[in-house]
């Protein structure tokens, strides 16, 4: 079953529960809309779009709750059948043989584990009902402000749709990590700046903050913009300038919890630099890692180190000499910067055009050209890889940057000037006995 949404929204697809017990999801995450002239109609375009995902997706958990509360009051009804045996052969237990009274005690005993699970499918049922009631509310509201365009109070409005934004998102994120099966067509933010460059939003904090990092140029740069919204970031307004203590190489910058993570320039040292206090908490030499051109991407530019993040939390991929030019994925300590495990994934660096990391796994492209795709897999978790060929539409020619963020689930790329995401497509395995 495909429940759509909007282009701003959750798209969710289901299939029926398998054979061997497993239900088997999708999930396709939003991706981010462009800015409208008029803000006002913009904000109640969004606001309208958000309520339609939440609306689409709590049908989603509406149905899967039902399927699995049937099953889970059958089960009900057998248990308490069995207990009532239980109670009429404890009563008179020379109308039964040792053997079959153990034999409905041990049925008891496995169906015992069972009774928190009911209590959670009735109160995942009270839940959504309490959501759809919100929801049903907040489309009237909405409707109103339809209607009279600009007499309501905006602000308070926003809070209500991330709180329920939020509380939707915790649900999906039961869904676990997935394996990359598509990406979508590029969307273009803005056009700006030079051919080379990074631009990201923080990959761990509140989805309420949408501040927006950019740094121009590939080498020997020190000044990182902070827009406060995305809508700033696409008309260049309201933004605070940061001057690093230390330059920049590459692109391969990544921003997680308040954080900026980067390559010294000339050097192989990871730096961190905190925003709020404006300075370098730590800096830490990456053991062997080339430098200075030494093994950057097909494309160049010094990109020899290059700071992704996960779900599971900060990671770097570069090469050693000992590693004989393949690429290195190492998870690291967001705090002291130390390497705490490092795989070996066989394939050279200088025939990737980039690189990203999904749930422990590195993604790699084949080019930074046009006709580019994602062609190679390594899975961290069981230290194998895989060719894959997965289409990547370069609609730019010459991509320089590209990172997935995990809270907002969606890949950043700078490509030859242009700022883009792309949204992502992911598999998941789910057992019917777990959370969900």
């Amino acid at each position: 079953t495909l429940f759509q949404s909007p282009d701003e929204g959750w798209q969710v697809y289901t299939s029926a529960q398998a054979p061997d017990g497993k239900c088997l999801c999708t999930a396709v995450i939003p991706v981010q809309g462009s800015c409208s002239r008029d803000l006002r109609s913009h904000q109640l375009r969004q606001l309208t779009e958000k309520v339609q995902n939440i609306s689409q997706s709590m049908e989603v958990l509406d149905l899967r709750t039902y399927r699995d509360l049937q099953y889970v009051r059958n089960t009900e009804a057998l248990m308490k059948g069995l207990d009532s045996r239980l109670r009429v052969a404890a009563e008179s237990q020379k109308s039964l043989n040792a053997k079959s009274f153990q034999e409905l005690k041990d049925k008891m005993t496995e169906l015992l584990p069972l009774l928190p699970v009911l209590d959670q499918y009735k109160a995942d049922t009270r839940l959504i009902v309490h959501l759809k009631e919100e929801v049903r509310n907040l489309s009237g509201s909405l409707l109103a402000i339809q209607e009279e365009m600009g007499a309501y109070d905006y602000e308070e409005l926003q809070q209500r749709v991330l709180m329920l934004e939020a509380r939707l998102h915790a649900c999906m994120q039961k869904l676990g990590c997935g394996k990359l099966t598509g990406v979508s067509n590029p969307i273009t933010i803005r056009a700006s700046g030079s051919r080379f460059g990074s631009w990201m939003t923080d990959t761990m904090t509140p989805s309420a903050d949408s501040r927006v990092w950019y740094m121009d140029g590939y080498y020997k740069g020190r000044r990182v913009l902070e827009f406060r919204t995305l809508n700033d970031f696409v008309t260049g307004q309201n933004f605070v300038q940061h001057l690093l203590p230390h330059p920049w190489a590459g692109t391969g910058h990544v921003v997680f919890n308040g954080s900026l993570y980067y390559n010294k320039y000339q050097s192989n040292v990871a730096v961190k630099y905190h925003f709020r206090s404006r300075s370098v908490l730590v800096q830490r030499s990456l053991a062997g890692a080339g430098y200075n051109n030494t093994f950057p991407y097909s494309w160049g530019g010094f990109s020899d180190i290059d700071f992704m993040v996960d779900e599971s939390g900060l990671w770097a991929v570069y090469t050693t000499n000992q590693n004989a030019g393949n690429i290195v994925v190492s998870r690291v300590d967001p705090q002291t910067l130390e390497v705490l495990r490092s795989w070996d994934t066989g394939y050279p660096k200088r025939s990737a055009g980039e690189s990203f990391i999904i749930c422990g796994t590195l993604y790699v492209t084949n080019s930074h050209l046009a006709g580019a795709k994602i062609y190679f897999a390594y899975y961290t978790n069981t230290s194998s890889y895989e060719y894959t060929d997965i289409p990547f539409h370069n609609q730019y020619s010459h991509i320089s940057m590209l990172d997935y963020n995990p809270r907002e689930r969606v890949l950043y790329t700078w490509n030859n000037g242009h700022q883009v995401i792309y949204n992502v497509t992911l598999f998941h395995v789910i057992k019917t006995s777990g959370e969900l």
